[in-house]
């Protein structure tokens, strides 16, 4: 087995005096991560994103004290080391930054702002840097649960396989919208709206990276949605909806981040509360899921998590006991086992990863 060691970064809450960005390296055969680098000067660089093919990461941070904007920030990455150097920065025109995407041809950079309700577009430019602001919109409506849905929160944002359509699940409004991007005049053109089971919050979606199947996991209710999706029509049509939790937990509890492993069979979920990993099975002549496993995440609340692009390891994020561990994936079954190994990082809430050229 080959033995690949990914460059890894973590985002985090973080004033601007503490390091807001965590630079590592995982050996994926023994789980250990080594520290390599840290960003400072950045407020509360919560989520990041990577371009492989031209060696950048992308921040989306919020506003300082007294200031009307946050930042969108390109840094170039060290192909050797993987350290950050800041490339350029971009007003992002929102206080509070709270998700960030590229598309699939990396021509546009998208943001969403929890607390605003906005969505955001910027062009790349040819250097990879981000460029001014071409499209902001802001989501209007509620739901039923009471402070959390008394307004529109847009959570996360994706472009779908055909890279024709924008993915945003709004969490106030329990409703996925649907954009047609629109690459010549740099516009989300509104194309169809979703609407999920009152006070669900949907929060973050994944597409199943082979089968015309589609998932969003719900934050309130603690459950996660398939979808049969038509890439040509842009639509998605519900076919089945599965508790993260199992039966006899007690406690509060909601989930954070969903993802699909590379070969299109497992698919995870992360259970805030539970504080645990769920895997299902995903039956690939109906897209539906089975449950297979939940497992503890070693610590608590844990905001986000990855599997690495070769689908051996998962790194799990947990923001609460300030902790990230690392999971072996069984490539036959997709159950995951504690490799023993961790680090210690303030707040984090984002990991991606970077491979070596």
């Amino acid at each position: 087995m080959e033995n690949t060691k990914w460059i890894t970064y973590f985002g985090s809450y973080a004033d601007k005096q503490s390091p807001g960005i965590h630079v590592y390296v995982l050996d994926e055969q023994t789980g250990e991560l080594s520290s390599v680098d840290t960003a400072s000067g950045l407020i509360n660089p919560t989520f990041l994103a990577v371009s492989q093919s031209k060696g950048l990461l992308y921040s989306y941070t919020q506003a300082d004290e007294g200031q009307d904007s946050g930042a969108v920030l390109t840094y170039r990455i060290d192909a050797e080391s993987g350290a950050l150097s800041l490339a350029g920065q971009q007003p992002s025109l929102d206080k509070s930054g709270t998700h960030i995407n590229l598309d699939h041809a990396e021509q546009f950079a998208m943001t969403v702002s929890y607390s605003e309700g906005t969505i955001n577009l910027f062009p790349v430019q040819p250097n990879g840097e981000i460029g001014p602001l071409s499209d902001k919109v802001r989501h209007e409506g509620s739901s039923v649960v009471p402070q959390r849905q008394d307004s529109a929160h847009p959570h996360s944002i994706y472009t779908d396989p055909t890279d024709q359509f924008v993915i945003v699940p709004d969490l106030g409004m329990d409703t996925i919208k649907v954009y047609r991007l629109d690459r010549e005049q740099g516009k989300f053109v509104p194309h169809d709206d979703v609407k999920l089971t009152p006070g669900s919050g949907p929060r973050h979606f994944a597409f199943h990276p082979s089968l015309p199947y589609a998932y969003v996991i719900n934050e309130l209710n603690s459950t996660v949605t398939v979808f049969a999706y038509n890439g040509q029509a842009g639509k998605l049509q519900e076919i089945q909806t599965v508790s993260t939790l199992p039966e006899d937990v007690n406690g509060s509890s909601s989930t954070a981040e969903v993802q699909i492993s590379a070969c299109g069979s497992f698919l995870y979920g992360s259970n805030r509360g539970h504080d645990s990993m769920v895997v299902f099975a995903i039956d690939k002549s109906s897209g539906k899921l089975s449950l297979i496993q939940h497992i503890s995440t070693g610590g608590k609340h844990p905001r986000h998590f990855s599997l690495t692009p070769s689908g051996r390891c998962l790194l799990a994020a947990n923001k609460d006991s300030d902790s990230v561990h690392v999971f072996k994936v069984d490539q036959d079954s997709g159950k995951l086992t504690p490799t023993g190994q961790s680090i210690s990082i303030p707040q984090p809430t984002c990991v991606r990863f970077y491979k070596r050229p």
